[in-house]
Formats: C-alpha cells, structure tokens, sequence
C-alpha cells in the first residue's frame, strides 16, 4: 500500500507536468567515485520501482536497532560531514547503519528545483527500510539531514510513521533565500520519538523555525520526543562530527 501511495503521488507530479526525473547520470558518477572508496561498511545496491540505486550498509554485532540515514541536497552516503561520521560511528555504538543514495539534480539545483522529485525518495526510503527488517534488526530507527529532511517528512506526509520506530530531523526546515516552505512538516501527527537536533551556528531559517518545531513535536505527545541545541556547530556539522554522534547515540539509548 505504501509504495502504491508513493506511486500514485509521482504519477501525480509526472501527469500534471511538475516533475522533472533526478539526475540519474550525476548518481552514477557519484557512485563510481565512492564505492571503491568505502573503508567501513558495504556497497548495497537496492532496488524500487524505477530504479537501481546505491546504499552503504555498515553491520552492527547484535540485530537491535538500524538506522536508515538521507544525505542532504546533492550530497552521497558517504558525505564526508555529517553522513559519514554518523554511518561509521553509530555502527560503533551498536547501531547498524543504511545510508542512502537519495535523488539528486545539477548542482546548481535550488530547494524549489527538489520538490517536485521528492516523490521519487519515498520508494528509496521503503527499499531501505524493507531491507533492514529483512536482515532482522528489531527497530529501524529514520535519520535525515537538511534536504534529506524534507524527503523523510513528504514521505511521512504520504504514508504515515508506522513502518519506522523514531525519527531525528538534523538541521531541519533549510531552504533557499526566499524559498519559504510550502508544507508544514507532519510533527504533530507523528507517532514515533522524534529528535530536532540542530547546530548553534545554523542557517537562520533553521535556528528562527525552532519554536515552532518544538511546539509540533510537543503536540504529539510522545514523552520520549526531545529537541537538541548542539554548540559551535554549523549547519553541515563541520568538524563536529563525533559530538553529533554522541547526541544521537545518547538519545537512541534512552528509548530504550
């Protein structure tokens, strides 16, 4: 049912002419720059409807939680800021990791230019989790970042939190100057445990939007829901890579 809702919003898009296709030929490049570079963890190619598409799978010891982790805009699974650190170092802690190739454009692409190919993330999403639960992990656990973000929570909006145990939202609501969003995001309707972890050093829209988030993520109600301020870090969490791990890890461990 999932996948046919996610269907049916693209052929939506493609029908009434807003949606271009990403682009395809800069994933490719992107992954043969990568794959052979990987030092933790194992290319894993999944598949959707429409496409083949490249994953990095780090294995943790013991089959408890996954986290399933979307880059930001134009970026791959292995970003060396934010992606990688927190592919590797969350797998330290006993966390298995999945970190997917999202749709990308050129890069010059705006947040308005993403939009309309968000529907193609939310089939990459369920492939990603889908193979996580196959592997047997117990909790699949849905990170994103930036841009990323705005892909998890369209897919939310599509199909609900059901098939994910948490959520963390990193750098949540970034756009472009004078892109304002046009959805607001589905916090408080959501279910799960969500995290809002943004840096000090954030994008304005970012750090002025905070109020709001928190004030959704408390109308959902989930008492484990919690809102993070991590210091000296930028949007990107440049150099910060290890105390972004930390701060995850601390609140992946009080769900428990």
């Amino acid at each position: 049912m999932k996948l046919k809702l996610s269907g049916l919003l693209l052929v939506f898009f493609l029908g009434s002419g807003l949606a271009a296709e990403p682009d395809y030929k800069r994933e490719t490049r992107m992954a043969d720059e990568i794959v052979d570079a990987i030092l933790d963890g194992d290319a894993q190619w999944l598949q959707t409807e429409w496409r083949q598409f490249l994953s990095i799978y780090t294995e943790a010891e013991e089959l408890g939680t996954a986290v399933v982790i979307l880059h930001g805009r134009g970026f791959h699974p292995d970003w060396a800021d934010t992606v990688n650190p927190l592919r590797v170092g969350l797998a330290e802690q006993g966390f298995a990791t999945l970190s997917l190739q999202m749709p990308v454009l050129k890069k010059e692409a705006t947040y308005y230019d993403y939009i309309p190919i968000f529907p193609y993330s939310h089939a990459r999403i369920e492939a990603g989790i889908s193979f996580l639960r196959e592997q047997g992990y117990k909790k699949v656990v849905l990170l994103a970042h930036s841009c990323g973000v705005h892909m998890a929570m369209s897919w939310v909006t599509v199909v609900g939190d059901a098939e994910i145990d948490a959520f963390i939202g990193l750098g949540m609501g970034a756009t472009d100057y004078q892109q304002p969003m046009p959805l607001v995001f589905p916090l408080a309707e959501m279910k799960v445990p969500v995290l809002d972890l943004y840096g000090a050093n954030e994008f304005p829209a970012v750090i002025r939007q905070a109020p709001q988030r928190k004030s959704m993520i408390e109308k959902a109600g989930n008492s484990k829901s919690s809102q993070v301020l991590l210091a000296d870090a930028d949007h990107y969490f440049t150099d910060r890579g290890d105390a972004l791990v930390v701060e995850v890890v601390n609140w992946l461990e009080s769900l428990n």
